[in-house]
């Protein structure tokens, strides 16, 4: 499957979820499965928040609009996520809003053969 460019190239899961990270800011999602490409929120991912104390207002963020390009972390996070059949992303670090490091279950991906 390509890379999504813009939010119409989403899945609701997958809008559903640019809205979290953003609404997240800082933080993490932990136990976040992947079945047949596409994510798993019920039941919603552990949600970790992070506090960064005498730092400006780091979580003050915009509400995203209805339709927008996406940032080249976010295409890359759903074009890796859309090429996993079944697995569990450990960990997954929001820096931003936007997808920073992921630790994923190495489990099997889209037509790829494991010998």
């Amino acid at each position: 499957m390509s890379r999504p460019a813009r939010t119409t190239d989403l899945l609701a899961t997958e809008r559903c979820f640019v809205t979290a990270m953003n609404d997240l800011c800082f933080g993490r999602f932990e136990f976040l499965r992947i079945e047949r490409g596409e994510l798993v929120l019920d039941p919603w991912p552990t949600t970790v928040r992070g506090v960064k104390f005498g730092a400006s207002d780091a979580t003050a963020h915009k509400p995203l609009p209805d339709q927008f390009e996406l940032k080249v972390q976010v295409a890359e996070f759903f074009e890796y996520v859309r090429t996993v059949d079944a697995s569990e992303i450990r960990c997954l670090e929001i820096r931003h809003g936007l997808p920073f490091s992921m630790e994923i279950e190495h489990g099997q991906h889209r037509g790829v053969r494991r010998v």
